[in-house]
């Protein structure tokens, strides 16, 4: 490998996106209320998913990627992901003695919503950071939802 191909390589190893990801998961139950008289979804047929306007049982799966700015351990993946489930956590305050066991009440939240609540919570610790969220539903289906830091894009044209 010549000189020239090297110092491309580095340049872009140097300007590389970094995200770290972590998983988890939590109990939850939740409803889709207009699913019990709108005729899109209360269909009578083969299509019929009025049973989701009542409350229901899933096992949420979290997937949540941060932008991380140096590859050691900027963000600590495995605390990361443990302040992430402590946000769902029985106690409040993560006393000792409570586990996070406590099932969610979604009420009417769609998981692109549940998403939404998350970030808000992650944009708060973490600022100035591209953050991706995956919710699903058992996971089988659910969303992908990124949220962009702006600011980067702001301050592009300020410069």
């Amino acid at each position: 490998m010549i000189q020239e191909d090297r110092n491309i390589i580095e340049t872009n190893k140097s300007n590389a996106s970094r995200k770290i990801w972590v998983t988890f998961q939590k109990e939850g139950i939740h409803k889709y209320p207009a699913a019990l008289d709108d005729p899109k979804l209360a269909t009578g047929g083969w299509d019929d998913v009025s049973f989701l306007g009542y409350p229901h049982r899933h096992i949420f799966h979290f997937r949540v990627s941060i932008e991380v700015f140096h590859d050691d351990r900027d963000i600590e993946f495995i605390q990361f992901k443990r302040w992430l489930q402590r946000l769902y956590d029985m106690a409040p305050d993560g006393d000792e003695g409570h586990s996070n066991t406590k099932v969610l009440e979604l009420d009417y939240k769609s998981c692109e919503m549940i998403s939404d609540d998350l970030y808000l919570q992650i944009a708060a610790k973490y600022p100035g950071r591209d953050v991706t969220i995956e919710v699903s539903e058992d996971g089988e289906n659910g969303c992908e939802i990124h949220y962009e830091d702006t600011s980067k894009i702001e301050n592009a044209f300020k410069g």
